[in-house]
């Protein structure tokens, strides 16, 4: 009987796991979030699930996990001192979005988590592969091959007179100028001229805008970054004058008065990022972990934009939909 107690308690204890083990030997973990524009803070819709699913695996916000949000309000140039920063408060983990966070994180050899925004990994050289990605950076990336194809289906289907679709992106993010190739790809083999109008600065976005009205296109697609979404207003204005159906990467774009977004769902990232950093936290290495990808990919329509350009969608496509805004 007593053998069969000790058994019992020894199933208690593997039961708790490494993760809660050390989540309870008193050890503070410090978690550091770096975007290149807004910080990632306890009060926002990232910052909230974070510490939410991290608190599910033991590690509490003011107990035994700290939090120091830090974002580079645009100037990508900073990212290298935030980063140095973070790593001089001793931080054991960094969540970050976007590719050049990314590089900055991974020179100064910090264990890495990318949320969002990194573009393909594995093209710009950021990790040795998806499933053994080495070094210090782990983390969420979809699959932009796929994804171009299928918002400019969903584009071709709002419009299905389209035949030219203009292309907006930062092509200073070696990140994002691979998702730019891929949506390139993706537009030829659906039969689309492309029109590409890579931007570097906000000024640049006049003259992409003038580059459109001497030779309309269809449409537009917008890959997501930092100058890019500083920018997203203008992007929206010029759509809605001109009355051409747009589609952008995030849904966060749909419903901040885009037409409509298809791409990976935003929480569910946060959710599967702060999964990782628990193993982090609990002693993986990140270059052990591979890189995930999302599952959930919402189309994400605004009606009250459509209606003010006096776009119709098509019922099909409204039917298609996970959330639309009226």
């Amino acid at each position: 009987m007593r053998r069969r107690e000790f058994l019992g308690g020894l199933g208690c204890v593997s039961l708790l796991g490494p993760r809660a083990a050390m989540a309870q030997s008193g050890r503070i973990f410090h978690l550091g979030t770096l975007t290149p524009i807004a910080p990632i803070t306890a009060a926002g819709p990232g910052g909230k699930i974070l510490i939410k699913v991290l608190g599910e695996r033991g590690f509490n916000l003011g107990q035994n996990l700290t939090l120091e949000p830090l974002g580079a309000s645009g100037d990508v140039a900073k990212l290298p001192s935030l980063v140095s920063e973070l790593k001089s408060k001793g931080v054991d983990a960094i969540v970050i979005i976007g590719y050049p966070t990314a590089i900055a994180s991974k020179a100064a050899g910090i264990p890495t988590v990318a949320a969002s925004g990194i573009g393909d990994p594995v093209e710009t050289r950021l990790i040795e592969s998806l499933a053994h990605p080495g070094g210090t950076i782990t983390g969420i990336s979809d699959v932009a091959a796929t994804l171009s194809a299928k918002r400019l289906s969903l584009l071709k289907e709002m419009s299905p007179k389209l035949t030219k679709v203009a292309m907006l992106w930062n092509k200073d993010d070696l990140g994002m100028t691979t998702r730019y190739q891929a949506s390139a790809k993706a537009a030829q083999a659906l039969g689309l001229t492309v029109q590409a109008l890579g931007v570097r600065e906000p000024d640049d976005f006049e003259e992409a805008f003038a580059v459109m009205n001497g030779d309309l296109p269809d449409g537009i697609l917008m890959v997501a970054d930092a100058l890019t979404i500083l920018n997203r207003r203008r992007v929206f204005e010029f759509a809605a004058a001109r009355k051409l159906p747009a589609i952008y990467e995030n849904q966060d774009f749909a419903r901040d008065g885009g037409l409509m977004s298809y791409g990976s769902d935003v929480s569910e990232c946060f959710e599967r990022a702060a999964a990782l950093v628990a193993r982090i936290f609990s002693g993986e290495k990140p270059g052990d972990l591979p890189f995930e990808q999302p599952t959930r990919y919402p189309l994400v329509l605004n009606l009250k934009t459509a209606k003010a350009t006096g776009i119709e969608i098509p019922p099909t496509l409204l039917a298609l939909a996970d959330d639309v805004i009226e």
